[in-house]
């Protein structure tokens, strides 16, 4: 399906479509998301579990839940929501993480709906999700209020949206450009512009001004001596998180 100007940036799916291979490698080009998944997972079950009343202990507590892992890239989201029972529909604008996405799942036993498709496309077709999980790819697009508007659209009334990106600060800077891309050389250099970086504030403007109820916001913070990370209440300085509703 087509894009528009308004939602996605041809030279950003580039860079991903380059390094598409190597999603799945804990060591490779995808490494710093690999070392985040299980902070960002713990954040998200404990969301949709509160929001949706299930137990997060519970065998498949999602099940009934139709999920949407927009940006789903090789599927490090989408594989556990599936495994906790929601209905998964991955979605990425960069054609060749598809099938490396879809090859993964097969390998592993899950039914996911993969597409090459966007999230206007999507929201034209009609289609209603429970949960839009929307994590680290609002500081990609050209236009982050056209986007986000468009992905409101994607959750049924009561639907919950997570979303993530990066604080656009001196440190943020320091860390995710000089430190993850120029020094440590986890992502290659250019994956991240500073400048679309989003500060907390903004993002909740844009997710009201789409129709939302933003009901938390949370840091996620490396530790460099532990190498691993955190969800802080309080240190939104770098990587951050928020859950917003759409009002039933």
């Amino acid at each position: 399906m087509s894009a528009t100007a308004t939602t996605i940036d041809p030279a950003e799916v580039a860079k991903f479509e380059r390094m598409a291979a190597e999603w799945w490698d804990p060591n490779g080009k995808f490494k710093p998301l690999h070392m985040l998944n299980p902070c960002r997972l713990d954040y998200i079950t404990a969301q949709i579990a509160a929001e949706f009343g299930r137990d997060p202990a519970a065998d498949r507590p999602f099940a009934g839940l139709r999920l949407l892992d927009i940006g789903c890239g090789g599927g490090l989201l989408s594989e556990p929501m599936a495994r906790l029972g929601a209905r998964v529909t991955g979605a990425d604008a960069a054609a060749r993480n598809i099938p490396v996405a879809a090859l993964h799942a097969a390998q592993s036993g899950l039914a996911i709906d993969y597409r090459h498709t966007t999230a206007e496309a999507l929201a034209e077709a009609g289609e209603r999700f429970d949960v839009v999980l929307n994590m680290e790819v609002v500081e990609h697009v050209p236009d982050p209020a056209a986007y986000l508007a468009v992905c409101a659209r994607l959750l049924n009334p009561g639907g919950l949206m997570i979303c993530s990106t990066i604080n656009r600060t001196a440190k943020s800077f320091a860390l995710a450009i000089v430190g993850a891309e120029w020094v440590m050389r986890w992502l290659p250099k250019g994956t991240h512009d500073w400048r679309r970086f989003l500060r907390p504030d903004e993002l909740g403007a844009h997710l009201r001004a789409a129709g939302l109820d933003p009901v938390d916001r949370k840091g996620f913070v490396f530790d460099p001596l532990g190498w691993s990370w955190s969800i802080s209440d309080r240190d939104l300085s770098v990587n951050y998180v928020t859950t917003s509703v759409r009002p039933a």
